[in-house]
Parts: C-alpha cells; structure tokens; sequence
C-alpha cells in the first residue's frame, strides 16, 4: 500500500469522495474525526459501506484506541462486513497487536470470516510508552498473531502527551523529539519485516512542502503514506511508485546475481554490488509490481 488516505466513517459524502480518490486504501475513521454522539451512528454507516463497497481500495477500520472503552463496540459493528483490516490508534507495544488478535479471532468466528483475515496496522508512536517499545512488534506478539501489515507512527497525539509546543521546527524539519519517534517506525517496522508507513502532513494546502516531505520519506526507507485529502494521494503514489529508470537497475541487479550464480559480489559496468545491494534491489522489484497490479 502506497497512499492511505482518512476518510470519517460518519460522512456519506467524504466515504464515497474516498472510493474515488485513487488511494490504495480507505481508513475509515472511527475514533479522532468522529464525535462522541455520533459513535454508534458512524459504526452502522462504516459496516454498510465496507459491505457494499466490493472491488475498490482496501478498507481499514481505524477503531478506538484499547484504553477508551469503545473498541469492542467498534469491532462488534463492522467485523461481520468483511473489512481488509484494523488500524489500531495509540497502541503501546507488541502486546496491545495481540489482544487485538485475540478479540478479531473472536469476531472473525462469529461473522464466518476466516481466522487471521483481518490485518492490523498499529500507530506504534502516539505515546511515550508506544515510542520505547517499537521494537516489541518484532518480537512474540507479532509472530504469534500473524495479522501484522505495517507500522505507522504520529506526531500530533505524542506532541499533546509530553506537552511540546511544536512537532517541528522554523524550518518545517522534525523537532528531535519526533525524528526519533519516526526514525523509531522504520527501523521497528523493518524488524518486524512489514510496511513501514509514514504519518500524515496535515497542512494539505502547501503542496510544495508535502512533496518534499513525501519525497524525504520514501528516501528514509518509507514504503508509503497516510493522507487526510484526496488531494494528496497521487502525490504519494507518485513518489512511492519505483520509477523506471529505479526499476530497470534493479532488474539488471538481480538478473547479473542469478546469471553469476548468486555470489557474494557481481560488477555491472565497473561497479560492484554485494548482497545488501541485491537485497534492496528485490523489495524495489517486489514494490514496482505491487504498484503494477493497481
């Protein structure tokens, strides 16, 4: 998944606006952009509208966060519709990814759905404690629920629990604070061998600096990127698309590793690549025929 873009689970309108946008999946939102009062009305409207929107983007459930006491409530409405997956909110290690399995296994069994249908995609950095355990996915919790897709992190939910006045400086960079909470993402999602997915850019409106900020991302090692408009996903899908030029190297990689019968180190034009090379070269093949298959 390259583009994932928000889309309130309470707004007829934005839901079908979001079947349209070109994202490769919806996160229909049942916790930030949803009142109260409007809880029990936005989970009837996500469970008809993942029921009946067959064929389209993959559809993911942000629910309410494990503390709030409205999860299960969440997961009871709209498990029986069929969704791609889970977006699990303010989640603080691999353990929180595990009681969530446990309570799919239950909903899947009662709906007919298969064990193990539902993924979960966990915002691994909303809090102090979610930041220190970000390598905790990589670890039991994740193995034994097998659900994992990715990780994605977030700035706004950690800035509001520490009490820091920005997320980022003068120049638009990072404060320290949150360049380790993002840097923290990649290297746990790559630990756990899934999808490391970067966090939102709520300014929509300064399009230069999404791009570049998309563009530093994908360079970090980001595979894809959350969105809060519609205007924003053939950004991100452009940038997380592997160019051709991109594509071709990385052929030209792993074909001259198989033709020399996958040394340690081959020389393509008086360059030489070593297995880390044809590592990388590989998740680039496997990303540009995912983006392909779209």
């Amino acid at each position: 998944m390259r583009s994932l873009l928000f889309v309130p689970a309470d707004s007829e309108k934005k839901l079908a606006k979001g079947l349209g946008s070109g994202a490769d999946a919806l996160i229909i939102d049942l916790e930030d952009s949803v009142a109260l009062a409007n809880k029990k009305a936005a989970r009837r409207m996500a469970a008809e509208f993942i029921a009946s929107a067959k064929g389209g983007p993959a559809l993911y459930v942000r629910v309410n966060d494990l503390a709030s006491g409205l999860t299960d409530d969440d997961l009871a409405a709209v498990i029986g519709a069929g969704p791609a997956g889970i977006m699990l909110p303010k989640s603080n290690s691999g353990e929180d990814v595990a009681r969530l399995s446990v309570r799919l296994r239950v909903h899947e069994a009662e709906a007919g759905i298969a064990d193990g249908a539902t993924r979960i995609i966990p915002i691994v950095t909303e809090t102090p404690a979610g930041v220190l355990a970000a390598g905790s996915y990589a670890g039991s919790y994740a193995g034994t629920s097998g659900r994992l897709a990715g990780l994605t992190w977030g700035a706004e939910d950690l800035s509001a629990e520490i009490g820091a006045a920005a997320t980022r400086d003068e120049d638009g960079r990072y404060t320290d604070v949150f360049r380790f909470a993002r840097i923290s993402t990649i290297l746990a999602a790559c630990a756990a061998e899934v999808a490391p997915i970067d966090t939102v850019f709520p300014n929509f409106r300064d399009e230069a600096a999404f791009l570049r900020d998309t563009r530093e991302g994908a360079r970090d090692g980001f595979t894809g990127r959350m969105a809060i408009h519609p205007a924003q996903v053939p950004v991100i899908n452009e940038v997380f698309t592997p160019s051709a030029e991109a594509t071709a190297e990385a052929r030209a990689v792993v074909e001259a590793f198989a033709a020399a019968g996958n040394p340690g180190v081959v020389a393509i034009d008086g360059k030489m690549y070593d297995r880390p090379h044809l590592k990388r070269a590989e998740r680039l093949l496997a990303r540009a025929t995912a983006a392909g298959d779209r």
